[in-house]
């Protein structure tokens, strides 16, 4: 029988080039130790071409065909673990695939919802987590962070950038990873076309942001969501004060569980009752529902809304038609008093 040679077919060889990047991948150079986290699942019964799709979407790992190859030569092929793992984008490969071969994978959730401010996060990271509330604060203070997200000179924290969602973290994860993983989540959150959709706007992103978490802290019934944006966007164009409570309460530092008009003389530059425009910055974590909202807020020209007791809003165009609301309200409250007194 003649061999292989002999027909012109070649035993396979990895090419000069490809071996070199192979030998540079395989003693970590091609990783680092200080990119930001990402979520990466490998279901169950995945085989390692579609893990390898998942950690090269994710970046994780370039040169997916080379890690292939690699992860082959180190015995992965067979002993690949199922699970949801966090692991760094452009992490060393030995890494990689050490954290596979061992299913390293996330063991702890941390939910955080829309809505709360820096401070609170703080406190669910305290009381989950076990981070101290200091600790958190001031990572989400570090000015190497904030430059990375390319927040204005002077902004004092990450506040608004701290994406709400559901982790899958680590155990004894520390504060400045945590900040890190969920400030890249916003980013990872951030359409594409939402940049060319900013610059319609002539906004800034951290504008954009800022006007997101007070739409955030204004709603109570989702479908309000792009009429209240229009609202403050339509304030906004007209050079009225935005007068949102919830800013007054942030200008607190503490929940207010009703803005009273004593409360609306707060010297600070948070308080849209006596400053206009929009303030510094954001006043709590906007989910994506209300950063698609500020980015496109509905076509109507309402001026002013009220809260019913269900949470939904009456909106009005004129302030006639805003205190004929407001007496509407009133109303509607009196008949639950009514409604919830003692032997109705």
């Amino acid at each position: 029988m003649r061999n292989a040679e002999s027909k012109g077919v070649h035993p396979f060889r990895i090419p000069h080039s490809a071996l070199r990047i192979l030998l540079v991948c395989a003693s970590a150079a091609c990783g680092s130790s200080d990119g930001p986290r990402v979520t990466v699942t490998v279901p169950p019964g995945a085989t390692l071409e579609a893990a390898v799709d998942s950690l090269a979407a994710n970046r994780v790992i370039g040169h997916p065909s080379l890690f292939r190859l690699y992860a082959r030569l180190s015995g992965l092929g067979g002993a690949l673990k199922s699970g949801v793992y966090l692991l760094r984008q452009d992490e060393s490969w030995s890494d990689v695939v050490g954290a596979l071969e061992r299913g390293r994978g996330v063991e702890q959730r941390f939910t955080v919802r829309e809505g709360l401010r820096l401070v609170e996060v703080a406190d669910l990271a305290h009381e989950q987590l076990r981070i101290p509330r200091d600790s958190f604060v001031a990572a989400a203070r570090d000015p190497t962070l904030l430059g990375g997200l390319g927040v204005p000179d002077g902004t004092t924290s990450a506040e608004g950038y701290l994406f709400p969602t559901t982790y899958l973290l680590p155990q004894h994860i520390g504060a400045r990873e945590l900040v890190r993983v969920m400030t890249h989540q916003f980013i990872e959150q951030w359409s594409p076309e939402w940049q060319a959709r900013l610059d319609s706007l002539r906004m800034t992103r951290h504008q954009l942001v800022t006007l997101a978490s007070i739409v955030e802290s204004e709603v109570r019934y989702d479908p309000d969501r792009p009429f209240i944006a229009a609202v403050y966007k339509n304030r906004l164009e007209r050079g009225m004060r935005l007068e949102a409570d919830p800013t007054v309460s942030y200008a607190y530092g503490r929940r207010l569980s009703r803005v009273w008009e004593k409360n609306l003389g707060v010297r600070s530059a948070y308080n849209t009752y006596l400053h206009p425009g929009l303030p510094p910055g954001p006043i709590s974590q906007p989910g994506r529902a209300s950063l698609a909202a500020a980015l496109y807020p509905a076509d109507v020209p309402f001026l002013f809304f009220v809260a019913q007791p269900d949470g939904k809003h009456i909106f009005s165009t004129t302030f006639a038609e805003h205190e004929a609301a407001i007496q509407r309200v009133k109303q509607l409250q009196r008949a639950a008093r009514a409604q919830r007194a003692p032997g109705h």
